[in-house]
């Protein structure tokens, strides 16, 4: 903090100059007789700018303007005396009144450049020392402390509050900081300084930490001295403090996302690996359990009808069992990267009769409705992994609908994308749920009666982004769920068209 002047430095340093004047004339007297008056003059001169180079401006105007009257005094003749005999001595006394001036503004003005250059070379040392120990820190304590450190050798106590909704505070707020002004400051981003001092530990200032992404907290800025406020240059060392904090939370905060979303990372490529190689283990004795199943459900000698019911179980159970393991084989493959989309240029009518004849016997007497837009343009995609996206979606419908209701399938255009919707008249998704249906392992109802792991969705939404695409589900208003899904159109190539014989009728071949 810069100092205010002091009334009684002030009249020590015009003293001085006046008795640096009075010294310079006692030991020019007796030299008065062996040199000139123009090197008396000299002396005189020398005084003005030692004045200036340690006392200042105001003395050194003070002891130019005594130089003169002294030089007139005691050395022009007639001597003892103002009075000038030779008019020339006038041009002498306006020289040095002149010479003595410039010489004291110039000194002064160097003098307070090197001050200045000097208190920025302090001021960078301590910002450099700052940000090397903010980069330092492993926590918001850390920084806290560290600036508090900081800012105590620059005569100033700080309090750093981060702006957290789920944790309080990392630092109680001391007496004398106005929590409605911390928050002011937070919300405006802006400083926000106080009017009045009540008292000693009154904070001064508030600082946001404004970090390139958003406020991070505020830092509150308490004078040392009862009564003084930061000045200018002093304020601006603050709000840089404030800007490496800001910095140095945010950089924390990075780094936790950072770790954290590494964690997942591993975790996800961790769990996809055991997925992948338990389902590869299990997946070979599953099939034998089913032929073996089969074999005793379809035997006609040796096996009673109770024996014969039982195996039919066995085998639709280990059916179910290896549907869920390829589907956690699938999973692991598209969380892998591992699958590679064989594209073509194909009619979702293809795809969507496909699934439902590969599920009628599954569906049994449930009606299946399908609606198909007149506009439907040829899309590009992967006829296999398309069928199977389908086939997960009128499997849950019809799993989670009654028995009986029926199924609606209908595809679109909507805008640049050809969307296939499918929607049940079931109970629909829990609204609290809904915006994780399509994550792995998530179910609609988390205890639930019906069979599952909750791939089924997940698998969907693996497919559809690999083909640049997207789905989303919703809860129809007259009652069921509904699951649609869009893939982009694009450019699809000139279908010609064929000519016709006109001997025949018939189409050239």
């Amino acid at each position: 903090m810069a100092p205010l002047p002091n009334p009684s430095n002030r009249i020590t340093a015009y003293a001085a100059a006046v008795a640096a004047c009075l010294l310079t004339a006692a030991l020019a007297a007796p030299l008065h007789a062996l040199i000139d008056l123009a090197n008396i003059v000299m002396l005189f001169l020398l005084t003005v700018f030692l004045v200036a180079w340690k006392l200042g401006r105001g003395p050194a105007v003070s002891a130019a303007f005594l130089s003169v009257a002294l030089f007139d005094f005691f050395f022009v003749p007639p001597q003892l005396s103002f009075a000038v005999s030779d008019v020339q001595y006038l041009i002498t006394f306006a020289v040095m009144l002149a010479v003595g001036l410039i010489t004291a503004h110039l000194t002064t003005g160097l003098r307070r450049q090197a001050d200045i250059a000097g208190a920025r070379e302090q001021a960078a040392k301590r910002l450099y020392e700052l940000a090397r120990d903010l980069a330092g820190a492993l926590s918001a304590e850390q920084v806290g402390e560290r600036l508090a450190d900081h800012c105590r050798a620059a005569g100033y106590r700080i309090a750093m509050h981060l702006q957290n909704d789920s944790a309080p505070p990392t630092a109680p707020l001391p007496a004398g900081v106005d929590a409605t002004l911390a928050r002011t400051a937070m919300h405006t981003g802006s400083p926000v300084e106080t009017a009045t001092l009540a008292g000693a530990g009154s904070a001064a200032l508030y600082l946001p930490l404004v970090a390139p992404m958003r406020v991070r907290g505020v830092i509150a800025v308490t004078p040392a001295a009862q009564g003084e406020a930061p000045s200018p240059p002093d304020r601006e060392f603050l709000e840089t403090v404030a800007s490496l904090a800001a910095i140095a939370v945010e950089r924390l905060h990075y780094v936790d996302v950072a770790q954290q979303n590494h964690i997942e990372v591993v975790s996800e490529r961790l769990r996809s690996s055991i997925l992948a190689a338990l389902s590869h283990d299990i997946r070979t004795p599953l099939t034998a359990l089913v032929g073996l199943a089969d074999s005793l459900a379809m035997a006609r000698t040796g096996v009673d009808d109770a024996a014969r019911t039982t195996a039919a179980d066995i085998r639709d159970q280990a059916r179910a069992m290896s549907h869920q393991v390829s589907n956690l084989l699938d999973m692991a493959r598209l969380h892998a990267g591992r699958v590679e989309l064989r594209r073509e240029w194909q009619l979702f009518e293809d795809v969507i009769g496909a699934s439902v004849q590969l599920l009628r016997p599954a569906l049994g007497e449930r009606p299946v409705t399908v609606e198909l837009a007149p506009d439907l343009p040829l899309v590009e995609f992967d006829a296999v992994l398309l069928e199977r996206v389908i086939c997960n979606l009128i499997e849950n419908a019809a799993k989670y609908a009654p028995a009986g209701s029926p199924i609606e399938i209908s595809a679109f255009v909507d805008g640049p994308r050809a969307c296939i919707r499918v929607r049940d008249h079931g109970p629909g998704f829990p609204e609290e749920n809904l915006a994780r249906v399509f994550e792995m392992f998530a179910r609609g109802a988390a205890e639930s009666k019906t069979p599952g792991v909750g791939l089924g969705l997940a698998i969907c939404r693996a497919i559809v982004d690999a083909h640049g695409g997207s789905i989303g589900a919703e809860n129809v208003a007259d009652g069921g769920a509904c699951v649609t899904l869009c893939l982009p159109c694009g450019t699809p190539p000139p279908v010609e068209e064929e000519e016709l014989a006109p001997e025949t009728g018939a189409a050239a071949r």
